[in-house]
């Protein structure tokens, strides 16, 4: 009689447990189609096509397998790469030594953004002998003239104004180069026109981080935060991208910086003759070159607050994606390792969502959603202690919403990687 009892139980749960899964993919499924359909009706009928075919046991379990292939790669990705920037606590610096810098600022037709911006490099709190130059390249607005003014009041600025067009050097790499061969001292400070630093500071914090044989030394550029979605999802993609960066050249394998907030010697730059192997190329005077010449030993990161810069976000999408476009084009130039472990950590991210869609409907829901937490949960720890560090904490409410928006970030400008380069470096 209790054996009977027990059966009709297990039955009983067996089929509630087959309605909640039955139930979960009826709400699951139309949200999935609505989702593809607004990305590709094709994929849609495809999509549709497979859900009415009835899949053998041996391809769901292929398919669950993928999705847990895919999501242990991103897990080894945070739990090797990633975390280093979670954990990151900068080296305590034995001798305490002061360099001299250059800080060096290029600018084409940004009188407003050197009006509102220059006040905040030239105020700096730093002990040290230090030149703030400005490399006038070609402008046709008012910047000769508010150069001169703050040359009265500011004796460390040095102006350098370029009348002619450098040929066969498209964008930015002439005047910088300039601005670089112009410079007195060894260590140099760059970033741009319409960036300001986010405390008076930042020179003295991006210049701790020099010791031993470091070089290089990578800075976060930052965005003013300000209402909206648009301003979240830059902030987030640009947070994105430097944990990334930061975290891989910690792990040894530094690949990129960002022109925003930079900084190297300039023996580093003329012994590697500056910028002459990618002179064809509009982009990459920032994360070319560090591509090219930054090493496991010569590269340290500066990501105390005081040492980031603050940057106008674009006002419009669709400005923002030709920023992206102009931005990625470089990409393809990276070296080939570098290309790969980036490669792989971007088609990984992009296929979490759309194998875990796969398995929750073709295979178990429950173990889909386990393995899918347990991805969360440790991003969400690597995230939230990067953001901290990186003063980006407001985003992390938003983390599963942002990671949701990284598979459709993905495929709007995984495109920009087959473009040439536009020919303007602004």
């Amino acid at each position: 009689m209790n054996q009977k009892v027990q059966e009709c139980d297990a039955t009983e749960a067996s089929l509630l447990f087959q309605s909640q899964a039955h139930t979960i993919k009826l709400l699951v499924l139309p949200v999935c189609m609505w989702i593809i359909a607004a990305v590709n009706t094709r994929w849609l009928i495809i999509f549709a096509f497979m859900h009415l075919i009835p899949i053998p046991d041996f391809l769901q379990l292929i398919i669950f397998c993928c999705f847990c292939a895919v999501v242990t790669i991103q897990l080894c990705y945070y739990l090797f790469i990633f975390r280093r920037l979670a954990t990151y606590k900068a080296p305590e610096k034995t001798e305490s030594q002061e360099y001299p810098v250059s800080v060096i600022v290029c600018a084409r037709d940004e009188a407003e953004n050197i009006a509102r911006n220059l006040p905040g490099i030239l105020v700096q709190q730093y002990r040290t002998t230090h030149e703030v130059i400005v490399v006038n390249d070609n402008s046709t607005d008012e910047t000769k003239f508010l150069l001169d003014e703050f040359k009265k009041s500011f004796k460390n600025i040095n102006p350098i104004a370029l009348t002619q067009e450098a040929k066969m050097i498209p964008g930015k790499k002439f005047p910088l180069s300039m601005g670089i061969k112009s410079s007195k001292y060894e260590v140099v400070l760059l970033t741009d026109a319409d960036c300001v630093p986010a405390s008076e500071h930042w020179i003295q914090k991006m210049q701790d981080a020099y010791h031993d044989d470091v070089q290089i030394v990578l800075g976060y550029g930052a965005y003013h935060k300000t209402h909206g979605l648009l301003n979240k999802l830059i902030r987030f993609e640009t947070f994105h991208s430097a944990l990334q960066y930061f975290s891989f050249a910690l792990a040894g394998m530094p690949y990129m910086g960002v022109g925003r907030n930079l900084s190297y010697k300039k023996e580093l730059f003329f012994n590697n003759k500056g910028f002459s192997a990618i002179n064809h190329i509009p982009g990459g005077d920032d994360d070319l070159f560090i591509n090219k010449v930054a090493t496991k030993d010569n590269t340290a990161i500066a990501i105390d607050p005081e040492a980031h810069t603050l940057s106008e976000p674009k006002k419009s999408f669709t400005e923002w994606q030709k920023q992206k476009y102009r931005h990625y084009t470089t990409s393809k130039y990276y070296k080939g390792k570098h290309k790969f472990w980036i490669g792989l950590y971007t088609f990984t991210q992009v296929l979490v969502y759309p194998c875990f869609v796969a398995a929750l409907l073709f295979y178990n829901w429950w173990l889909a959603l386990s393995v899918l937490g347990l991805r969360m949960l440790v991003q969400g720890i690597v995230w939230n202690k990067s953001m901290k560090k990186l003063n980006e904490a407001d985003l992390f409410p938003y983390f599963i919403l942002l990671d949701i928006w990284m598979f459709f970030y993905y495929l709007l400008f995984t495109p920009a990687l087959f473009k040439k380069p536009a020919k303007n470096w602004n």
